[in-house]
């Protein structure tokens, strides 16, 4: 992502793209084996308890053997940018210098393909150490239409995974996601703004904005990422595109009247960009 020979300084370059300096020259330190099996259980029981702040994980976890307090499952929260689901006045760790956008999608019909597009990232647990995902979604019609695994939780390879899409989908009218740091930066909005796409980000305290995207990394984890250990980034990437081609495909869909993403997302779109 960063190119030390690029006429641009480090310090421009880390500007653009929305990140610290810091970040650029930062490198992290191995998480320990004891602290990657409590990512992982963490990860299950918020899965299952989406509303289990820091001390109720804690609590969880003590009842199954687990020595922690609620600073530690704090940290290792936020690590792994998970966020309880209820109303409090905070939903979202945002950088204070990038511009926030308003939620555009109250009140808003949303019946036909390339309307909204929503997007977020999620953790994804390994054998040894995990791994991040972005999706990009057709909010219609429940399609996964790109995206990305990352070992850092930067702005690129949410870039990556929305020029994907536009390449093979076209431009959305909406774009909504959270406020997290990697949407609001300069490089991922200026992207949205020059392909005139309007910008929606959840609002804080607005919990249920984000519950349609939850609903997907709900799925990928219990139908996919906890029925096999990856041991490795490739295997993980490998896992996350066999998920995603069966549940665009063949998963059918309450929400859809039992019918697939694909078929409703191209049967309202007969001739997409894409092949």
């Amino acid at each position: 992502m960063m190119n030390r020979l690029h006429p641009l300084s480090v310090t421009k370059q880390a500007k653009v793209l929305g990140i610290s300096r810091g970040s650029v020259y930062y490198h992290p330190k191995p998480i320990s084996e004891y602290d990657q099996g409590l990512m992982t259980r963490m990860d299950r029981l918020h899965m299952a308890w989406p509303f289990a702040g820091a001390r109720m994980l804690r609590d969880l976890l003590r009842q199954e053997g687990f020595a922690v307090g609620r600073k530690h499952v704090g940290t290792l929260m936020r690590r792994m940018g998970l966020e309880a689901l209820y109303q409090k006045p905070k939903t979202t760790q945002r950088h204070p210098a990038h511009q926030v956008y308003p939620y555009l999608l109250r009140h808003l019909a949303i019946t036909r393909v390339n309307h909204v597009w929503a997007m977020d990232v999620t953790y994804l647990s390994m054998a040894k150490g995990f791994v991040y995902l972005v999706a990009v979604v057709d909010w219609a019609t429940r399609r996964v239409l790109a995206w990305r695994v990352s070992i850092t939780m930067d702005v690129q390879f949410c870039l990556d995974a929305v020029e994907e899409a536009i390449e093979r989908y076209g431009r959305p009218d909406i774009m909504n996601t959270d406020q997290g740091s990697q949407f609001t930066s300069h490089g991922f909005t200026g992207l949205l703004k020059a392909q005139g796409i309007r910008i929606s980000m959840d609002g804080r305290g607005a919990w249920r904005d984000n519950v349609f995207v939850e609903r997907l990394w709900r799925s990928v984890k219990y139908e996919e990422v906890y029925l096999h250990a990856y041991d490795s980034v490739a295997e993980a990437r490998a896992g996350v595109a066999r998920y995603f081609q069966f549940y665009n495909s063949r998963r059918p869909h309450s929400s859809l009247t039992s019918q697939t993403p694909d078929h409703v997302y191209f049967q309202s779109q007969p001739h997409p960009r894409a092949a």
